[in-house]
């Protein structure tokens, strides 16, 4: 359906979605009502979403496309992690809300300069909480990394891979310039061609990444934080692996898959997701659960089968417990 001023809006039971095309540019805004969505809103980028806090709706996520280029904003009303991976010559800049809980892969938020580089086919692990934002642009990385080591090679001769926490001083000014775009992006009739914002945002975003600095300030020591991330990654995997057929791990077989001990692995999750490795798995298998409900049909599937499947077995307590998360019953989803 359309409005007056060529906005269609499209409504189904997972989310909201009003999208426009303005002087060429595509802008889109969703309310993001299951984790699977959130992910598939960013087919651009290889990811998984898991929502870990109660909620029924996550949030909302607004993008502009401009091609090659993309400007994602998101705000979290639960909270959510992310893993992933971004595919050939792509990188990202992005920045956070100044959350303590917020983590970027081995990184915390930072302060207030804080961004993020990513580079090109790096894996990532985000921990979101809710009531925190996170922006990122996505650029041709081999269009980017020519023109920074132009304008700086000192120190981007050596373009930084994975993910790396810069401080800017410019930080304001990348905010500032996100704030501008879906303000002009969203304007009806906007002469403005997309092919102007990619020039504009381009030169704005090298003169924020080429006059940073890295810093490895943060509140847990750097390498603290990176075994943390991998030794709950290698966890996650594990369970991950036992899930897929039907079995469900123990914290015994966790510590003897990743070589810890068991206080060892419950101190790298309460860095890595904020929680237990029970209640995080816990999680992961609600989400499983409401996934495969969202994507069968009564006539397919019961409630019962696909909590059994995911280790459900006391179903009061798993009903219970998926609408203190999703804020509905299982019922309703799979109704939905």
């Amino acid at each position: 359906m359309r409005d007056r001023n060529g906005a269609y809006f499209q409504l189904n039971t997972s989310s909201l979605r009003q999208a426009s095309v303005v002087g060429g540019l595509s802008l889109s805004s969703n309310l993001i009502c299951h984790a699977a969505l959130q992910a598939e809103m960013q087919p651009w980028i290889e990811m998984e979403c898991f929502q870990l806090s109660q909620g029924k709706r996550l949030g909302q996520l607004d993008s502009i496309d401009l091609g090659n280029q993309r400007i994602v904003r998101e705000t979290q009303e639960a909270t959510v992690h992310k893993v992933g991976a971004t595919p050939a010559n792509l990188c990202t800049l992005s920045y956070c809300s100044l959350d303590p809980a917020c983590r970027f892969s081995e990184h915390d938020a930072g302060n207030a300069g804080t961004i993020f580089f990513m580079s090109e086919q790096t894996e990532f692990d985000i921990y979101v909480p809710a009531g925190a934002q996170t922006t990122y642009i996505s650029l041709d990385q081999d269009e980017f990394l020519s023109a920074a080591r132009v304008l700086n090679p000192a120190e981007w001769e050596n373009a930084p891979s994975g993910v790396t926490m810069l401080y800017s001083r410019q930080k304001a000014l990348f905010q500032d310039a996100v704030e501008m775009w879906f303000k002009v992006a969203a304007m009806p009739g906007n002469a403005m061609h997309a092919d102007v914002m990619r020039r504009l945002l381009f030169q704005t975003m090298l003169q924020i990444a080429t006059t940073t600095t890295q810093d490895n300030a943060s509140n847990l020591p750097a390498a603290a934080r990176l075994r943390a991330l991998r030794i709950c990654r290698d966890a996650r995997t594990f369970a991950e692996n036992l899930l897929e057929t039907e079995d469900l791990p123990t914290i015994v077989e966790l510590c003897a898959a990743v070589g810890v001990s068991e206080r060892t692995l419950q101190y790298a999750f309460r860095t890595y997701a904020g929680m237990s490795p029970l209640v995080y798995l816990r999680k992961l298998r609600l989400n499983r659960v409401r996934t495969a409900l969202m994507q069968a049909s009564p006539s397919e599937m019961t409630v019962t089968a696909a909590a059994m499947r995911y280790g459900f077995l006391h179903l009061s307590r798993f009903a219970q417990d998926y609408k203190r998360v999703f804020d509905e019953t299982p019922s309703v989803t799979l109704a939905s």
